[in-house]
């Protein structure tokens, strides 16, 4: 399993050092004094965004991490050593959220960004620090605080600027394959898509994220398939792009089926900006792709772009198309490459 996007981690922060109750005892020193020193503090737990990731799969062999606790005081008026802090390094897009699973504590969206989890405990106090007037010899010292012990879930949702939606087999990873670098496995059966993939793509010097995710099928809401699990990685999406097969006898079916999984699933999926686009027109005739858009637009109540990912046919128009729905802050405007002087 090379993609993971939901794991539990058991954290803890180091306990604090406990303070020394300690006098010193010098030669020809009749009233030394206290010089107990004071406990170091405990390690912390931090999460940190980095760049470089895109699962959660380092999670999934390494789940319990525990800070150091800091030493204790000593004689001489030394203080202990503080715990060493650890960091989670999770990727861009990560949820921390409570035991519960609902209750969101973080959400990581910009590389850079860290969070405590858990604060190390503070060191106790050395006698030296009662030290007064009125008690020249304390016999009393503080003990550390202790660390704090939680449990956590890291849940990815990927950061993309636009989503693929479809049945299985409407063509989604053809779609990215012929837009991108990235190179989905395609396959002529259901379900080829097991896990998102990523895809930068584009048009017009500008390029933007796309996200695939697996195929969703009726009934998906209440655990058929996998695609529902999928589903958040498209939340973040400005944009959703809705590929409908075009060779299905059915087409407007099909489209109803991902709009009432949309909306069972709850959010804001359903109210997402979405385009919708009759896929597969390659292996139809001017007549069938006539009727189908028809069918298509009447039930969409809207207007239906035509593609086939394959021949390249209305490719540029629907990435136009997409790159218009996407905000200008979000787009990367594609870099130059300088014309070289040519040298044999």
């Amino acid at each position: 399993m090379k993609f993971l996007d939901l794991t539990k981690v058991y954290i803890r922060s180091g306990g604090g050092g406990n303070g020394c109750v300690s006098f010193r005892r010098e030669k020809y020193i009749e009233y030394g004094g206290p010089d107990g020193g004071d406990g170091g503090k405990g390690g912390s737990v931090w999460v940190e965004a980095v760049e470089g990731l895109n699962t959660l799969i380092d999670f999934r062999y390494q789940q319990h991490f525990f800070a150091k606790n800091g030493q204790s005081g000593m004689g001489n008026q030394r203080t202990g050593k503080d715990g060493d802090d650890i960091t989670l390094r999770v990727p861009v897009g990560t949820e921390i959220l409570d035991e519960d699973e609902e209750t969101v504590l973080a959400d990581l969206t910009e590389v850079g960004q860290k969070v405590l989890l858990a604060k190390g405990g503070n060191g106790g106090f050395g006698n030296l620090h009662f030290k007064s007037a009125t008690n020249q010899a304390p016999r009393r010292a503080n003990p550390g605080q202790e660390g704090i012990e939680r449990t956590l879930w890291l849940r990815l949702k990927l950061i993309a600027d636009a989503g693929l939606l479809g049945l299985p087999n409407a063509g989604k990873s053809t779609f990215l394959s012929a837009t991108s670098n990235a190179r989905p496995k395609i396959a002529d059966y259901p379900f080829t898509t097991l896990h998102p993939n990523l895809g930068v793509v584009g048009i017009d010097n500008t390029e933007f994220v796309v996200a695939d995710i697996p195929g969703l099928i009726e009934g998906a809401h209440e655990g058929r398939g996998i695609g529902d699990r999928f589903l958040g990685h498209v939340e973040r999406c400005a944009v959703l792009l809705h590929l409908v097969d075009g060779t299905s006898e059915t087409v407007a079916e099909d489209y109803r089926t991902i709009i009432n999984e949309l909306e069972a699933y709850g959010g804001e999926l359903a109210t997402k900006n979405r385009i919708t686009v009759l896929n597969k027109i390659d292996a139809l005739d001017e007549d069938e792709r006539a009727e189908a858009k028809a069918a298509l637009e009447a039930e969409v109540g809207g207007p239906v772009m035509m593609l086939s990912s394959v021949a390249r046919e209305g490719l540029n128009e629907v990435l136009r198309t997409l790159r218009s729905q996407i905000d200008d802050d979000r787009l990367r405007q594609k870099p130059v490459e300088e014309a070289k002087p040519w040298h044999p």
